[in-house]
């Protein structure tokens, strides 16, 4: 089965394997991470429909800086926080349709698989140990994907706050382990006490549950770099094997009024505040009903046109027609880089047996 991604085609023989980055679990899903995650979930569903075993890996960042400090503030177990607002989140998932994945891993369980990853690195000369770190050379990184280093430079000022610029060879080097903070989880390892760093999480756990490489690799657009990059990096210097991810999903940021919806400015519109008004299939199409990497805006009445579209489709679903053809076409355009509008505009001419077809891969039945 082929499917075009990104513009590129990706065939896949047997099984697909799908790593997606999950959340942080210090607060409850808003529509900027559900849109990421429906759209994974659309990718499984079209593979599956294709007759493809499909294994998704969706994986919760429970040991990262912003959770740590987020439960120091609140005065709360890092841990119960995670397991609080993970069980929240999952249920969010749940009433939209998105498919549990075959594997969750959780950062605190994998702190063996990076103390791992670090060794090899090591070994491989593609990191170096100092005063109980080891750091990930990563001068190359940005280059790998088009990122300047002015622009990477920046970023890293911005991300890398906590660590002592005499502890790396160069700014753009990032740590595989770290030493903790006095009100930090601490692991022991060959190089003292310590946690895993955040881009070294998930090439160790997307390695442990998938393997080298993986066909289809989700995020959001915001994390294409530094950490995508940086993950990937990582990985092909661990093993040897290259492309880590052989494409990439970056889906495109939801915004409100033109700024970026997330936690650092407070503009957030959760999941569980927009499903007591209207159905989850609403949201699911207006997500999905759009260019998957193309930034957009959140607005109410487009959901209130969205919840009566959905209304119109299950009618149209429900009529006694069918029409080959058009099902053929419209699942086509799905498997073209995931053409939803097209698909959807296909079928709905259509109606009947191939509406019903199509709207129930998209998850709107």
């Amino acid at each position: 089965m082929t499917l075009r991604l990104g513009g590129r085609s990706l065939p896949i023989v047997g099984t697909a394997r799908m790593y997606v980055c999950g959340i942080t679990p210090y607060d409850t899903t808003h529509v900027g991470h559900a849109a990421l995650f429906v759209w994974t979930d659309l990718v499984a569903r079209v593979l599956r429909h294709a007759g493809l075993h499909v294994q998704v890996c969706r994986n919760i960042t429970d040991v990262d800086d912003d959770m740590l400090e987020q439960a120091r503030v609140q005065g709360v177990n890092w841990r119960s926080l995670a397991t609080r607002q993970t069980y929240r989140f999952e249920e969010d998932m749940r009433l939209l349709g998105v498919a549990p994945p075959e594997f969750e891993p959780q950062s605190h369980n994998y702190v063996d698989e990076v103390i791992t990853l670090a060794a090899a690195l090591l070994e491989s000369k593609a990191a170096y140990e100092r005063d109980g770190g080891v750091y990930f050379r990563g001068a190359d990184v940005p280059g790998r994907v088009g990122v300047s280093r002015h622009r990477a430079l920046a970023i890293a000022q911005e991300q890398h706050g906590r660590l002592d610029e005499s502890l790396r060879d160069e700014p753009l080097d990032v740590p595989v382990w770290q030493p903790s903070l006095e009100h930090e989880p601490a692991w022991p390892s060959p190089w003292g006490e310590g946690r895993p760093g955040w881009h070294a999480e998930c090439a160790a756990m997307t390695l442990a549950t998938l393997g080298a490489s993986v066909d289809v690799h989700g995020g959001g657009a915001d994390l294409a770099f530094p950490h995508h990059a940086y993950e990937a990096a990582m990985a092909e210097a661990a093993t040897g094997v290259a492309p880590f991810a052989r494409s990439w999903l970056h889906v495109g940021t939801v915004r409100i009024g033109g700024e970026k919806m997330a936690k650092s400015t407070g503009n957030l519109v959760f999941v569980h505040d927009v499903l007591e008004s209207y159905p989850p299939q609403a949201l699911r199409l207006l997500i999905l009903d759009r260019t998957w990497y193309e930034p957009w805006d959140y607005r109410e009445e487009d959901l209130d046109a969205a919840a009566a579209r959905h209304d119109a489709i299950r009618a149209a679903a429900g009529r006694k027609t069918t029409d080959d053809v058009a099902r053929d076409a419209a699942l086509a355009a799905l498997h073209d880089d995931l053409d939803v509008p097209r698909a959807l505009a296909i079928a709905e001419e259509a109606g009947g047996a191939a509406l019903h077809a199509v709207a129930g891969i998209i998850g709107l039945l």
